[in-house]
């Protein structure tokens, strides 16, 4: 099975978002409800199950692979997972997505095993509103782990800010200072409307464009035609060459023509958009002995119905009912 994976309008899949774990030591306003329950761990697919996925992807063409949860730092055996899947022939390049409360301890094994970028949720440089908006975070152990990173060799860390009104966007500037001052690359999200959490996203939705005037009041903004593979739109800093400015822009800026991505959540159901309900459920079929060949083609029947796109509405009720721990970042 050599050929590429392609959707039903004809965009081609080079990379998957996978996820080792639902579980997280944070509760993010935006991300879950705060008094969330997890799956039980014979639910979550165990370390085999999830390099097996990876290969099979990587045998279709997948070129990326970002490791994501929940937080997956907190997964027994992450390293030597990234290690394996880092080492598959084809794979250009294996990424993480993290909350940083655990690289003080994992960056330099993460950065050996052979992950070769970062990615890092930081919301607030306040350690009061940090702690307001992940519910329970340390932002100094977060803070420590961004500089344990930066130490470690990866090729490329970028911060990653869901910007919200009222809670976090009167820091825009200090947060794209404090990337130009580490070198790092920063990228301002839109917030998503998945799962209930308990109000309504749109008394708290700050556009991209919002962001950008915020960030060109201060600094020149120069066109920027560099991709990550992903979603987000870059734009660079006259005089700040080490950092990238991204967006990434759900709502006002649908990027869904472009979409090469698809995700497998952490219990194994491939995600063929985040803003549909419809999924393959692979734990099923490797847990049945589906071998390569079956496992290929219910991938490539579940991916030519790829929606063309999503259509959020942040004024009305939530459209998938899945948060977005559950999702795969």
């Amino acid at each position: 099975m050599g050929a590429f994976l392609r959707d039903g309008i004809g965009r081609t899949i080079d990379y998957l978002r996978l996820s080792v774990t639902d579980r997280c030591d944070l509760r993010c306003v935006y991300c879950m409800a705060e008094d969330m329950r997890f799956l039980p761990r014979r639910q979550l697919l165990d370390l085999d199950e999830l390099y097996r996925l990876a290969a099979l992807f990587v045998a279709r063409g997948v070129k990326k692979i970002r490791l994501t949860g929940g937080e997956p730092l907190l997964r027994p055996g992450i390293v030597e997972l990234c290690e394996r899947i880092a080492a598959l022939p084809g794979l250009a390049e294996l990424v993480l997505t993290s909350n940083g409360s655990q690289l003080l301890k994992l960056a330099a094994p993460l950065a050996n095993a052979g992950v070769r970028r970062l990615n890092i949720s930081l919301d607030s440089l306040n350690a009061q509103r940090f702690r307001a908006i992940t519910r329970n975070g340390d932002l100094q152990r977060v803070l420590d782990g961004i500089e344990a990173a930066r130490h470690a060799g990866f090729a490329r860390i970028k911060l990653n800010t869901v910007v919200m009104k009222s809670r976090n966007a009167d820091e825009v500037l200090d947060l794209v200072g404090y990337a130009i001052d580490r070198g790092l690359d920063i990228s301002f999200i839109e917030e998503m409307p998945l799962g209930d959490v308990g109000r309504s996203r749109g008394e708290s939705f700050c556009s991209s464009d919002e962001v950008r005037a915020l960030i060109a009041a201060r600094y020149e903004l120069l066109d920027c035609d560099e991709r990550s593979g992903g979603p987000a739109r870059y734009l660079r800093l006259a005089g700040h060459e080490g950092t990238r400015v991204g967006f990434i822009s759900p709502h006002s800026q649908n990027f869904c023509a472009s979409c090469n991505r698809l995700r497998i959540t952490a219990e194994g159901r491939l995600l063929l958009c985040l803003g549909h309900a419809e999924a393959l459920d692979l734990r099923e079929l490797l847990r049945n002995g589906a071998d390569d060949r079956a496992l290929h083609a219910a991938i490539d029947g579940a991916v030519l119905q790829k929606a063309a796109g999503h259509d959020f509405n942040l004024a009305g009720e939530v459209q998938v009912l899945r948060f977005m721990n559950a999702s795969g970042g």
